[in-house]
Formats: structure tokens, C-alpha cells, sequence
């Protein structure tokens, strides 16, 4: 048990928090916020106001291998049941790979905007604060950290599938489309990015093993080792910790990192009733430089044990024994600043609409450009995180009951599942478009046994 609680502290960080693949509101019902997805969507309104702090809330996140449920639910197996509590934990581990990983974000949208400047350009603006964290679940070490070594003796545990990145910070961000003909919308965001927290620790390298000794009963290698962290935002100048909820999303506005980013993206009509669509999102970078705290390590090292030398009584074994690594591993601690890469997304979609609808007299309709009341279509996604490009395929169908409700239906595969449905409602009444998204919803009555979580909700005001 003892050896666990790390373990379950992280294990239950990674289930609390709910990953970026927002497949319900990309394309659905023209809703303002899905211009954070597609500065290239089609505007059919004059202009648009959010409701401060709740026009554009999301959470959602994904963890594979293991759910909360296999390690925490009562399923007969505890302290009640005769059986030790690290019987559920070890098997969770046993069940997950050192592919697997978990990936959270969650957004607060603070300020929205937008206004059509002409026929064919619509200007929109706005600030968000943003969390997005990305972890790998690396059996290797897992094991490691709850059996020991005794049982792996002339095994290698690999610490290249140890990743962390996390950012706190808020985004400040204008974008325009423009309408160049019938068929062709284009558009572009900029963003200005201000960091608040960010802890990164990618591409590490290197085995540790133990194997039977010479010496001593035991030889632990650690072998080309090439590892580090980066953090900024969680110590002081003094190396003491800052970081609460209120420091972190307080920084985000103009907090003393910066960054650039932008993205851009298309709406096309094949004809009438056929339309595909792309875009890349926060293709960018953030320039950490504030409270920064780092430290690398790279070499190689044998450690046999101590020799304790039992008619001395001053010798600092374990001084002597940092002096000796520090002699043969290259070690170093600083505050450098440091830059790091936003997770570049890629959305796109194909989209078939059908069923003409009986109000195709309507001048100003914020749902389908050309008045059909029914869609099918496919949809992929794709986020570039350090274990590789991430991918997500979604088929969806969209169904207008009314000029004043709208709802999208999807099926998406992934990493996470393979059975995901989600729905999203939009809902405009007079000059009042509230829309509300929720994934997974088989998982709902069970959400401690899901693999993914999601909840978007928003609040605008929409002048035709």
C-alpha cells in the first residue's frame, strides 16, 4: 500500500479532470464558437456577442488503459473482502501499455465577439484562459514503483515513454473570414499567447536495470541516460512553490510569458448541397522566462550499495554517494528560459445535406446556408502530442426540427473508444442562441468506468 500512494495520487489527478477533439461543435448549427475551430466558417449573422464567462465553456478529456473504476470501485475485491487493496492496483497496471496516456483541457471563454464588416469579411474577437495537459502512463515505471526490482532482475524498465507537458495560460486572439465567392469561404486567427504554468519533461532517454552483483548481492545500472524538466510559474527565486488554482488562471492575463500563433481554414461548396472543410489550430509557440526552474541529467551509472564503515560515525554516506554520481553523470540545475510548441490540431469534415426545408424563405437563418433541414457526413481529427500525431475519425448527422432547434449526433473512434456517441443542442430564441454538447453519453450512468469525458456549454447573443 505504502508504495502506491504515488501512484494514486497521479492516477486520481489524471481521472479528475476531463482531450481537445471538440468533433460536436466543429461545423454545427454556425455557432460563433466554432470559429475557434475554423476561422474559415461560414457567418450568416450580422454580429454576435458572448456572455462574459459563459459563452464558451468546455472540459473534456481521455485517458486509455485504465478507468478509476478498476482501481477504486467496490467490486468485491478490498480490505472488506479478505484481499489487499494492491491486488486492484496492480492489475490495473498490468492492463494498461507504456502507449498509453491521458490528455485534458479545459477552457474558459472570458470575452467573444464578432461583427460583419461588409458583404464579404466577418471580424471576430475575444480572450480565453485555456489548461491543457498531456501524460503518459508508462507501465514500465508504474511496475517499477509498486513491485520493486527483486522480481526483474536483468530487466531493462525504459524511461523513453515518460511524458509530461502541461500549460496554464490565456489567449488573446482576433480572426476575420472572408466570403470570396458562392462556394469559398477563407479565414485566419491571430493569436497572442500569455503563459501562466507550464511544466514540460519530452524525449526522455534511457534504461534502468538490476541485475545480480559482485560485490554486493545487487548492481543497479542506469544506462545513456538523457532526461530532464522544464517548469515555470510553480517556484519562486528562492526555489520555494507559488502555484495555486488562483496564481495560475489569475497569470493568464498578460502574465510574463509570451507567444505567438495563428490558424487558418476553409469552407468550400462543391455544390449545393455537398461541403468539405479543413483547418489548422494554434499553430504557435509560448516563450517561457518567468520563474523558471530546470534541471537535465545525461551519462550512465553503476551503483553496487553502500559500504558502511561501522567503527567511523562521521562519514555522510549519502553525501559521498551524490559526490559520485555527480562525478560520473552530467547534472545541472538552472533558470533558463525556454520555449515550447503549441499541440498543433487539424480538423476537417464532409458534409452531405438533404431534405429542403419549408423555411427556405427565411432571409437570415443561422443554421444551414442553404435550408436544408437534414446532414450526413465524416469528420477527422488529428493533434500532434509527444508520442506522436493523435488521430479521431467521427461520423455525425444533424437534424434542424425548427428554425429554433438544432441537434448533431456523432459516432467517434479513437484511441479512447470505440463505442463514443455524443449529441449537442443549439437552441435560438429571439436573439438568444444557448447550445449545450456532452460526449459519450452511453457513459454516463457509469462515468468512473469511461475512458473519456466531455461537456461544452455556451451562452450568445446572435443579430441577424
Amino acid at each position: 500500500m505504502k508504495k502506491s500512494v504515488l501512484l494514486i495520487i497521479a492516477l486520481g489527478f489524471l481521472f479528475s479532470v476531463h482531450s481537445q477533439n471538440k468533433q460536436i461543435l466543429y461545423g454545427f448549427d454556425k455557432i460563433p464558437q466554432g470559429l475557434l475551430l475554423n476561422p474559415g466558417a461560414e457567418t450568416t449573422y450580422k454580429y454576435h456577442i458572448g456572455v462574459p464567462f459563459l459563452s464558451g465553456n468546455s472540459v473534456n478529456g481521455n485517458i486509455s488503459g485504465l478507468t478509476i473504476a478498476d482501481v477504486f470501485r467496490d467490486d468485491g475485491i478490498g480490505i472488506f473482502a479478505g484481499t489487499d487493496f494492491n491486488v486492484k492496483l496492480r492489475n490495473a497496471i498490468a492492463g494498461i501499455s507504456n502507449e498509453d496516456y491521458a490528455a485534458i483541457n479545459t477552457q474558459v471563454e472570458i470575452l467573444n465577439g464578432g461583427y460583419k464588416i461588409n458583404k464579404r469579411d466577418y471580424l471576430s474577437v475575444g480572450f480565453y484562459s485555456e489548461a491543457d495537459v498531456f501524460f503518459t502512463l508508462p507501465k514500465d515505471l508504474f511496475t517499477l514503483a509498486d513491485e520493486g526490482n527483486a522480481a526483474y532482475l536483468g530487466r531493462s524498465f525504459s524511461l523513453s515513454h515518460t511524458s509530461i507537458k502541461a500549460d496554464v495560460l490565456g489567449v488573446l486572439h482576433a480572426g476575420i473570414s472572408r466570403r470570396i465567392n458562392n462556394q469559398l469561404t477563407v479565414g485566419a486567427r491571430l493569436k497572442i499567447y500569455s503563459g501562466s504554468v507550464n511544466i514540460t519533461s519530452t524525449h526522455n532517454e534511457g534504461t534502468f536495470t538490476t541485475r545480480e552483483g559482485q560485490d554486493n548481492i545487487y548492481e543497479h545500472l542506469l544506462q545513456n541516460v538523457d532526461a530532464g524538466i522544464y517548469s515555470s510559474g510553480i517556484f519562486n527565486e528562492n526555489n520555494e512553490s507559488i502555484i495555486s488554482a488562483g496564481s495560475a488562471f489569475g497569470n493568464t492575463f498578460f502574465g510574463g510569458n509570451f507567444g505567438l500563433g495563428f490558424d487558418v481554414g476553409f469552407t468550400y461548396h462543391y455544390n449545393e448541397q455537398v461541403e468539405f472543410t479543413a483547418s489548422l489550430v494554434d499553430v504557435g509557440f509560448l516563450s517561457y522566462s518567468k520563474n523558471t526552474r530546470n534541471a537535465t541529467v545525461k551519462g550512465s551509472y553503476t551503483f553496487s550499495g553502500v559500504e558502511f564503515e561501522y567503527d567511523n560515525q562521521n562519514t555522510d554516506y549519502w553525501q559521498n554517494l551524490e559526490d559520485d554520481f555527480n562525478s560520473q553523470v552530467d547534472t545541472d540545475e538552472n533558470n533558463d528560459s525556454y520555449s515550447v510548441i503549441r499541440p498543433i490540431k487539424f480538423f476537417s469534415s464532409g458534409r452531405y445535406s438533404f431534405g429542403k426545408s419549408r423555411n427556405n424563405n427565411t432571409c437570415h437563418d443561422i443554421t444551414f446556408k442553404d435550408f436544408y433541414d437534414n446532414a450526413v457526413g465524416g469528420q477527422l481529427y488529428a493533434v500532434y502530442r509527444p508520442n506522436g500525431v493523435r488521430f479521431a475519425f467521427t461520423g455525425f448527422y444533424e437534424r434542424k426540427f425548427s428554425k429554433y432547434l438544432n441537434t448533431k449526433f456523432t459516432y467517434t473512434i479513437d484511441d479512447f473508444s470505440a463505442s463514443n456517441f455524443g449529441v449537442g443542442l443549439s437552441v435560438n430564441v429571439w436573439k438568444l442562441n444557448v447550445y449545450g454538447m456532452v460526449d459519450n453519453v452511453f457513459q454516463l450512468s457509469d462515468v468512473a468506468d469511461s475512458h473519456r469525458s466531455t461537456a461544452q456549454l455556451g451562452i450568445n447573443f446572435i443579430f441577424n
